[in-house]
């Protein structure tokens, strides 16, 4: 639990991560000005904004500046105490290095099974569950999406209202399928994205395509004989032992379409087939363990590891004592803590699939003449994140304590229960569209600066960092998690309004704000091939 410095006051309010910490943030709306005495009797030097630290400290040139109990940077100059420290002020460490590290070490005692809990979901024919009955028509190239897209707005007006029991249509739009190193080793991420994106639980086992014809992604190669999944014998190619799901595809460029009009007519014609089996669909009560749960961040700031991150963490913890799944991401926001992440693998070969998955990231990195400093911005140094390893620390506790008992590489999908971590980069958009490939039928994201973020294939539950964004972002933020930070709430009681709160959403008994005002981000497919 953080050390809050007062109680829920206008006194100066300040929050170290660890007794060991020789830098504290400032919680106060707006920042403390110079000469503000604080609890502790130390006098700020200088004006420190929200979110940014404060030396408790002297700290010489060469000090370690430590925040979770972790140096998160070295003191160029010398650092009075009571002084604002930032960026400016700080030489970054180095990153661990993937050799030597402490492996299944973390042995937390077991948790009681948390029993009881349900929530009214679809049952999918390869026994997933999803939270949504949604048809999505998945595209093999981004030269299809403007017809799709028509025939998509057509779909909503004239056939939707007719099958009352789905919930939305959905195209699957993207910018891969041409102009790409198809055969390159790296294209399959973005090739076995798309194909486990249509597959996606939410999706009722339905798959329809619209391809253009002459493009490099053929449908045959994105979803191949047998990857579809049987959902009755009026969408097989054969009945008996040899039945095979049959590839249902509207090409535009087959002769039979004679204008435009042809091809979206052809969409909608398909599409109603989908519809009437996706209307036949009915909810029904199933255990807290089908939930599959995607957490990430975005937009974050200095409290992001200190309220939404642990509530989600304690939250993890929860569906995994119901036997439910969560999938933690972002490689470079949890690339400097590799050591605490390897510790807890639940066996050596989980371990090293975290650390292969690292080696990897940073040689694609290399490839680029960068490192994992890029990935902070401007507004998470605006909001007190000096770095990469002082934001990676504060990611890190979204996975909460349970061992890790899996690795799904990006655009996999995941064969398993528990605590996954699934490699993605940590775009935002990147991270939900791979997580969207892993399975997840719910997603959780936690925002400090604050962003509209949504995705049209799973709800999102948006969770604010601090009470301030909440209340001005009142109708897009779902869950307050700065009550934490003036003691208005615990880590629990905001982890345990999560866990009830998926529940509803996962049920439809709910929807998120993200749902509500329809807020979609694109399908970016992480493509790290060549493109010709």
């Amino acid at each position: 639990m953080p050390a809050l410095s007062t109680p829920p006051a206008t006194a100066p309010l300040t929050i170290s991560m660890d007794d060991r910490d020789n830098v504290a943030i400032v919680a106060n709306d707006g920042g403390l000005p110079a000469g503000t005495v604080l609890t502790s009797g130390l006098v700020l030097r200088d004006h420190v904004p929200q979110g940014h630290k404060v030396a408790l400290v002297d700290l010489p040139a060469g000090a370690a500046v430590r925040r979770y109990n972790v140096p998160i940077g070295f003191a160029l100059k010398d650092i009075p105490a009571g002084s604002w420290v930032h960026e400016r002020l700080l030489e970054m460490p180095k990153a661990r290095e993937l050799e030597g590290l402490p492996i299944s070490t973390a042995r937390p005692g077991p948790q009681p099974p948390l029993e009881g809990y349900t929530f009214d979901g679809y049952r999918n024919p390869d026994g997933s569950v999803g939270t949504r009955n949604i048809l999505a028509i998945t595209q093999t190239v981004q030269c299809v999406a403007g017809v799709t897209g028509f025939a998509v707005e057509r779909i909503k007006k004239e056939l939707l209202p007719k099958y009352p029991h789905v919930d939305d249509v959905v195209a699957l739009e993207h910018t891969y399928g041409c102009g790409v190193a198809i055969d390159a080793p790296d294209a399959v991420i973005p090739i076995r994205t798309l194909r486990n994106i249509s597959l996606n639980p939410n999706f009722g086992g339905e798959v329809m395509v619209v391809s253009l014809g002459c493009e490099k992604l053929q449908p045959e190669r994105l979803l191949p004989p047998g990857s579809i999944p049987l959902v009755d014998e009026r969408n097989v190619a054969d009945i008996g032992e040899n039945a095979e799901a049959r590839l249902d595809v509207v090409c535009l460029q087959d002769e039979a379409h004679v204008g435009f009009m042809s091809m979206v007519d052809s969409i909608l014609r398909q599409a109603e087939e989908h519809l009437e089996r996706l209307n036949a669909r009915r909810r029904e009560t199933v255990p807290a363990s089908e939930l599959v749960v995607g957490v990430q961040c975005g937009g974050s700031d200095a409290f992001s590891g200190v309220t939404a991150n642990p509530a989600v963490g304690y939250c993890t913890d929860l569906l995994v004592r119901a036997g439910a799944t969560v999938m933690f991401s972002e490689v470079t926001e949890v690339r400097d803590g590799i050591d605490q992440l390897t510790s807890r693998a639940a066996t050596p070969e989980v371990a090293q699939a975290m650390i292969r998955e690292m080696a990897w990231y940073d040689a694609y990195l290399d490839r680029g003449r960068v490192d994992r400093s890029a990935n902070t911005t401007p507004g998470n140094k605006k909001g007190g994140l000096s770095n990469i390893v002082e934001k990676a620390m504060g990611s890190i506790v979204k996975s909460g304590s349970s061992p890790i008992s899996g690795v799904v590489p990006p655009g996999e999908r995941a064969r398993q229960k528990g605590l996954l971590y699934t490699a993605t980069p940590a775009s935002d958009f990147i991270c939900g569209t791979l997580q969207l490939a892993a399975g997840i039928n719910l997603h959780v994201f936690t925002t400090g600066r604050g962003t509209p973020y949504g995705l049209a294939e799973v709800p999102v539950i948006k969770v604010a960092t601090r009470s301030d964004l909440a209340r001005r972002w009142h109708d897009l933020m779902d869950i307050d998690a700065g009550r934490i930070a003036t003691g208005e709430a615990t880590i629990a009681d905001v982890g345990w309004e999560l866990f009830r709160f998926m529940l509803d959403v996962a049920s439809g008994r709910r929807k998120t704000w993200a749902e509500h005002w329809k807020l979609h981000n694109a399908l970016v497919l992480f493509n790290p091939a060549p493109v010709t």
